[in-house]
């Protein structure tokens, strides 16, 4: 059969299909509705002002007997090494403790962070242990890239989940081999950055693209009254600060941040063909293009019917033989048709009415793209 579809509102039973037609229907009216103003602090982040990304290595002790297992060595050998540092000398054969897991600290260093200043650190378990709830990690010392400790980390453990019974009857909620230890890190070295010696002040667009660096550059040049923010390419806007003539670099900074600028989103589909999630953004249009979609199924069922055969010194006796039934279901394809202009909006609308799930969908928007009927960018997750 075949049908032409227009733009009309139908119920939609479909959850990904239903937010799909809702996530459009408010921007496929006037293209001027993709526009909007956001400050340029929502959008860019300076160039140097950056967070870092610490990592080390220790022991959460004081497990219910949730820690780590004898073939896990290296919590031993690092417990052996750590009572060494006490002054009490053991041989990491005879240890055997449950209450101690090996765990990896992990932590983000924010700009301008100064020594004593604190932040929260996240623990994750190496071994086998089962959970480290109760649990409270010895000083571990955070290292950076290069090698140097910039935090050392301590305190007893917040994890957002359990584990109860043992393997044939028990019960686990969220992951308890992963803990928190909110300002669990003191700052040990001053990595902050010393904004007096900018020149230039960098904006690094969070996604690149040439007419928002523009306008960021324009606006910016319009509230100051002359030039003094330029374009390099789609991701970087600099300011000169000398031309700016500010009273200092963060005065610029908290200045141009809460500028606004008007973006425009970008025509783009995002699909995830694990969920069968479909999100649109920007005003997607289609060219005129015909869809033809057909669904074969083929199911095998098989089943055991009782049957009396001859057994042994002639007496009948009962059997299952097994019963094997093929069905194929090949319905003719179903066209639909969408002239020129038409959206989205009532493509999502016609393969509803048609019966198509999310994931028919999501296979017809990659065909029509590959034709050449999308007019956007197609991400496949």
């Amino acid at each position: 059969m075949k049908q032409v579809f227009k733009p009309s509102w139908v119920v939609c039973r479909s959850v990904a299909i239903c937010l799909l037609a809702s996530l459009i229907a408010g921007s496929a009216g006037a293209a001027d509705e993709t526009r909007r103003q956001v400050l340029i602090r929502d959008i860019t982040s300076i160039e140097g002002v950056r967070d870092n990304m610490l990592v080390g290595y220790g022991l959460v002790v004081g497990l219910n007997r949730t820690g780590d297992s004898l073939e896990t060595y290296f919590t031993v050998q690092t417990l052996a090494n750590a009572m060494q540092k006490m002054g009490v000398l053991i041989s990491p054969t005879f240890v055997q403790v449950r209450n101690v897991a090996a765990v990896f600290v992990t932590a983000s260093l924010p700009p301008f962070a100064r020594p004593g200043a604190h932040i929260d650190v996240t623990v994750s378990s190496t071994g086998d242990a089962k959970s480290l709830e109760g649990g409270v990690l010895l000083m571990s010392a955070l290292h950076g890239p290069d090698g140097q400790i910039y935090a050392e980390a301590q305190g007893p453990l917040v994890v957002g989940g359990y584990t109860v019974g043992n393997g044939m009857n028990g019960k686990e909620v969220n992951v308890a081999t992963v803990g928190r230890i909110p300002n669990g890190g003191i700052v040990e070295r001053d990595t902050s950055v010393d904004l007096h010696d900018f020149r230039t002040v960098s904006l690094l667009l969070r996604n690149p693209d040439f007419t928002t660096a523009q306008e960021i550059a324009s606006v910016v040049n319009r509230d100051y009254g002359k030039t003094v923010a330029s374009v390099l390419d789609s991701t970087r806007v600099d300011v000169n600060v000398a031309a700016a003539a500010d009273h200092s670099v963060p005065e610029l900074i908290a200045n141009i941040q809460n500028l606004s600028v008007t973006v425009s989103a970008p025509a783009r589909v995002v699909v995830n063909e694990r969920t069968g999630t479909i999100v649109l953004g920007g005003d997607v249009k289609l060219a005129p293009v015909s869809v033809i979609h057909g669904n074969l199924s083929i199911s095998v069922a098989t089943t055991y019917l009782p049957e009396i055969v001859p057994g042994q010194k002639g007496q009948p006796q009962g059997v299952l033989v097994p019963q094997t039934n093929l069905n194929v279901n090949d319905p003719a394809a179903q066209t639909m048709r969408l002239d020129n202009g038409a959206d989205v909006d009532e493509l999502v609308n016609g393969l509803h009415e048609l019966g198509m799930t999310a994931h028919d969908v999501i296979s017809i928007l990659q065909a029509i793209k590959e034709q050449g009927g999308l007019q956007a960018e197609l991400e496949v997750q």
